[in-house]
């Protein structure tokens, strides 16, 4: 009797092995396209978007203040956020640019433009 319950946990045990390898193979791949690709993703767009802010720019902090960017010091920028009231902040502490109603329209105005000459392009020929 002992016998046979030994290699009853032996085909157990081998049968079950290559199915639970591929799995935790598959878990860190599935992490690493879950997760980790997605987050490093978000950090080089906030990366090239706290490069790309200047002196002018309308920004909100990532405690919810609004302010325009008036001077850089390195990593650092002053931001005015009422008529002659500035704070200093670091630059990681930029979450975004505001899109203003004003920069929407130009936007807009732009693509509509573009539009509106590739119809007449395609009408034309």
């Amino acid at each position: 009797m002992t016998s046979v319950s030994i290699l009853a946990q032996e085909n157990a045990n081998s049968s079950g092995s290559p199915a639970t390898l591929l799995i935790f193979l598959l878990i860190p791949v599935a992490m690493y396209f879950l997760m980790i690709r997605p987050q490093r993703k978000r950090m080089k767009d906030q990366a090239a978007m706290q490069a790309s802010i200047g002196v002018g720019d309308e920004v909100i902090t990532n405690s919810g203040i609004y302010g325009f960017i008036t001077g850089v010091e390195g990593d650092r920028f002053w931001l005015e956020i009422d008529d002659d009231v500035q704070i200093r902040i670091a630059r990681a502490a930029v979450q975004g640019k505001v899109v203003t109603k004003a920069t929407d329209d130009a936007a807009t105005d732009t693509t509509d433009k573009a539009t509106d000459k590739a119809t007449d392009d395609s009408e034309a020929s």
